[in-house]
């Protein structure tokens, strides 16, 4: 009934979808196995995509070829871009998204996508001979096989969902959970651990009253995630921001004696950064209120995601709680929040390619890895397609490294430093992000997508259009002068320090408070100037122009820190023989034997002066 098919991918939410789109993309056969076709890429949580850090993730997506920048900017209901107060290296992308379309759209790329076939059964065992990965087992008995497989299972992995005293298998509401996969894995010598993530009740858009809630309206432009020339919506939607107060706190307590998180029902570790409501007002009671954000859920239904009330108390609770939130006083609910629990792997079990270290030709993506969010995911699976496919093809893997994007950062973090919690992006996790920003995204990493034969000739042409315009407007503005009749009224009205002297606009713009912006309104002929350029190469070209000293200090670090990647150690090094080596330090570097100095350096244990003496020992 089957082929023999180059990768399975097991799963089909936003890390499995990238992985078949990346493998099939590449030239491999894919088979794509979910539970259920209908909720492909399926949002379970909020109906957004991007954010701090996360938009910079879906931008890295997208400039390597893959699908998540392209979907989310047909769906977007709204779009912002948030931190633009703060310097470039902070500006992020977020959109809220049509939540059906969302889904829908995703699996109708995946169908025009050559090369991908799809199955709708429940995965329950693995085919290994050798410590070889070659096939899956699928509840309906079916053994297929294949050359690799690539695990995305998301919260279904022996998943429990909890909502006060009631709990019950699931992955999803709604949806059963999948077992046989962990029992599998640890008999194979796997370490197994248990995580947990909530959801917020959904109610009736109709229900509220939004006059007594704050509108938060999109931007006026919308940029969009995708480096092409993807739709835009004509229109917006707005969210809504609303707030708890002590009222809705004393409700919620009220359920505390059956709450499974406080009763000690739930084992597995949540996530630190978006914690439920009951967890907030228990570790926050000098807080007299939280922020809510109203979300809607798409152009044409009526249903409200509620963020920032994550709970698993009773359903109740929840109701009568919501009930005394400004706006929610005749809200109805279609159904409760809830925390489910599910089995992770943690990932130092890895390798940088996101191959197992223990079964070859297997790959783990997503939240089996410890992950949380929808991005997070989406770039896992992205990069466990393309080196399932160079694996099975006698191809080095991909590795992106830490100065070179945030999906290098991700994973670099996982394999070297594990979690013990859901782990989710931030800026501050990356060293480099003035290199890193969203903005330069496709200038990083599509060249490296073109070369293995991810991103199209299209794609390409478009860096190289946008490479050649940066690079004679630089040149443009570093000849183009500025005499002070021309720009000191302009000064004085804005309280600014006047020109003395005649100035290069280059120079010019280094000053904080201008932009090329204000010289194009001040100035017919720098308007005139800049009429052929694109709007994303004079926004590079300021930013570029603007940071050059703060991006050329993170080029020097990244420049010596890549000199401890370069210093390569043995594959069999015997630790255990440097007495030098901190206890710790030599526990760690046997389990996860780096390859390098540098992947050594990041591993929670080991010190700076474990590196010096290994350093010593490579006769460095």
């Amino acid at each position: 009934m089957f082929p023999r098919y180059d990768v399975i991918v097991v799963g089909a939410g936003h890390a499995g979808c990238e992985a078949a789109a990346a493998a099939a993309n590449l030239g491999s056969s894919v088979l794509l196995i979910t539970m259920n076709m209908q909720n492909m890429a399926q949002m379970s949580c909020n109906p957004a995509m991007g954010g701090i850090a996360k938009g910079q993730i879906i931008r890295e997506i997208d400039a390597m070829g893959g699908y998540s920048g392209i979907v989310t900017d047909l769906t977007t209901i709204q779009f912002r871009m948030l931190n633009r107060s703060k310097g470039p290296a902070m500006w992020s992308p977020r959109a809220q998204n049509d939540r059906m379309q969302f889904s829908w759209t995703w699996r109708l790329k995946l169908e025009q996508t050559p090369r991908i076939d799809f199955y709708q059964d429940t995965v329950v065992g693995l085919l290994v001979k050798d410590r070889r990965c070659y096939g899956v087992v699928t509840q309906l008995g079916h053994r297929i096989e294949a050359r690799a497989v690539v695990l995305t299972n998301g919260t279904f992995l022996n998943g429990v969902i909890h909502i006060g005293e009631k709990h019950f298998g699931g992955g999803r509401v709604a949806e059963r959970a999948a077992t046989g996969i962990t029992e599998q894995l640890v008999s194979l010598g796997f370490e197994s651990g248990r995580l947990k993530t909530g959801t917020p009740p959904r109610v009736d858009g109709r229900s509220l009253d939004y006059t007594r809630m704050e509108e938060q309206k999109g931007d006026p432009e919308i940029t969009g995630f995708s480096f092409l020339d993807t739709p835009k919506p004509t229109q917006q939607k707005s969210c809504w921001i609303t707030y708890t107060n002590p009222q809705v706190h004393e409700i919620l307590k009220t359920g505390f004696d059956r709450s499974p998180m406080f009763q000690g029902r739930i084992q597995g570790v949540g996530p630190r950064y978006c914690p439920s409501i009951e967890d907030k007002i228990n570790r926050f009671a000098d807080k007299e209120r939280h922020q809510i954000f109203v979300e809607p859920e798409g152009w044409h239904t009526i249903e409200v995601y509620v963020n920032g009330f994550s709970t698993s108390l009773p359903e109740e609770v929840q109701f009568k709680a919501l009930q005394k939130i400004p706006g929610f006083e005749q809200c109805k609910m279609f159904r409760p929040g809830y925390a489910i629990e599910y089995d992770f792997f943690p990932p130092t079990q890895l390798q940088l390619s996101l191959e197992t270290r223990l079964i070859e030709n297997l790959f783990f993506a997503g939240q089996i890895n410890g992950t949380t969010g929808y991005e997070e995911a989406a770039c896992q699976g992205l990069m466990a397609g393309i080196n399932a496919h160079r694996k099975i093809h006698d191809l080095e893997p991909i590795i992106l490294k830490r100065d070179e994007a945030y999906i290098g950062v991700l994973i670099d973090d996982l394999v070297h430093k594990g979690t013990v919690e859901p782990y989710r992006m931030f800026t501050s996790r990356a060293e480099f992000r003035t290199l890193l920003r969203q903005d330069n995204a496709d200038l990083r990493l599509t060249p490296l997508a073109y070369a293995i034969g991810l991103a199209t000739e299209a794609r390409m042409q478009r860096v190289h259009r946008k490479q050649h315009q940066i690079q004679q407007l630089t040149q443009l503005l570093q000849e183009y002068t500025l005499v002070p009749e021309q720009v000191n009224p302009f000064l004085e009205d804005m309280g600014a320090p006047l020109l003395k002297e005649k100035q290069r606009a280059a120079r010019f713009l280094l000053r904080p408070e201008i932009s090329l912006a204000q010289l194009q309104q001040w100035l017919p002929t720098v308007a005139d100037l800049l009429k052929p350029f694109d709007a994303e190469a004079i926004e590079q070209t300021e930013i570029q122009l603007k940071y050059a000293s703060y991006i050329e200090k993170e080029k020097e670090l990244s420049r010596k820190m890549r000199q401890l990647e370069e210093v390569p150690i043995p594959e069999n090094f015997h630790y255990e023989k440097i007495q030098a080596l901190s206890t710790e330090a030599r526990q760690k570097l046997l389990k996860f034997k780096p390859r390098t100095l540098g992947q050594a350096s990041r591993i929670s244990g080991v010190n700076p002066s474990d590196i010096q003496v290994l350093m010593v020992y490579m006769g460095r």
